[in-house]
């Protein structure tokens, strides 16, 4: 288990750097830093001295090393916006982003895996039909269309539901649904797809034969094992949830990453578009860790938390 922690953990610090190392080539590649930022008729004087203040004048080895030791400590600059740490925008912005994702990924498992499940215990009738067409139309709608849906039945329309800010817990309403809703419609596709396979498999047979109770079957054999697939699926959907953010957070002016990311971008303020992505990149990176980790510990094909733990299964 500790090699399988140090080895991932390794995998882990490579792709951060990795990130790093592009996200400045990427920056340089774009063209003059000052250039992008500044405007077009800043004095000369005036872009000297920015050029200075951020070491652009220095050789372009030597600003990957300062790059890289400042980010190292959490340094990422000054936003040039208002002259505050660029992480300190990140670090205000993380937890509104947390509560989304949280709240979207809670309502799309509520939704989407007793879906799946449940299409794959009625497989080929008219339920199985229904919950597909359901998951389909909720994953295929796209995520600003349902958003501007929502926005006019619920608040324009009916006015039970506030269209923007996240002043109270209604306001978290509107954008947990419409992140939730395309992640519903993958998970229950995938969720019965993998309940399939497992209802296929001899050892489920061999309980039938067994006389097992049709229940027990479910919740003791097929569930545990379809649960492996489905979390490596959840890890990747860190990654969707934090993209549809973006365009979730702009479309309710929800204060979280995503709209810092846009508003950054829009602004032209580096800074704090790369601490973001940088962000981004270390959750996604702990996410999979993380995953990688529950999949020793659950599936029994790897000895599951017996043998994780160095106990005999």
């Amino acid at each position: 288990m500790l090699r399988f922690l140090a080895l991932r953990a390794a995998r882990a610090l490579l792709t951060v750097l990795m990130c790093v190392s592009a996200v400045f080539l990427a920056l340089r590649l774009a063209g003059d830093p000052a250039d992008i930022m500044l405007s077009i008729d800043t004095p000369p004087d005036v872009r000297a001295h920015y050029r200075e203040l951020w070491g652009l004048e220095r050789p372009l080895i030597e600003q990957y090393g300062r790059y890289l030791a400042a980010v190292a400590q959490g340094d990422f600059g000054l936003s040039f916006g208002d002259d505050r740490p660029a992480f300190e925008a990140v670090r205000e912005a993380l937890p509104k982003t947390f509560l989304l994702g949280g709240s979207a990924l809670m309502l799309a498992l509520l939704i989407g895996l007793p879906l799946g499940v449940l299409a794959a215990l009625r497989h080929n009738t008219a339920i199985d039909r229904l919950a597909m067409a359901s998951a389909v139309f909720g994953y295929a709608i796209p995520v600003f269309f349902l958003g501007i849906l929502l926005i006019l039945l619920f608040a324009l329309k009916l006015r039970v539901l506030p269209s923007a800010g996240s002043e109270t817990a209604w306001h978290l309403v509107l954008p947990t649904i419409t992140l939730a809703l395309p992640l519903a419609g993958r998970l229950a596709r995938f969720a019965r797809t993998s309940t399939l396979e497992v209802l296929g498999k001899p050892f489920i047979r061999a309980a039938r034969g067994r006389g097992v109770m049709p229940l027990a079957i479910i919740l003791r054999h097929a569930l545990p094992n379809a649960a492996v697939p489905l979390l490596m699926f959840l890890g990747i959907e860190i990654g969707g949830i934090l993209a549809g953010s973006a365009v979730v957070e702009t479309i309710f002016a929800w204060p979280g990453i995503g709209r810092l990311l846009v508003d950054s971008v829009s602004t032209r303020d580096l800074a704090v578009v790369q601490a973001v992505i940088l962000t981004v990149t270390v959750i996604m990176v702990a996410a999979n860790l993380l995953v990688d980790i529950l999949h020793i510990l659950i599936d029994p094909r790897l000895g599951g938390f017996a043998r994780a733990t160095g106990k005999p299964a």
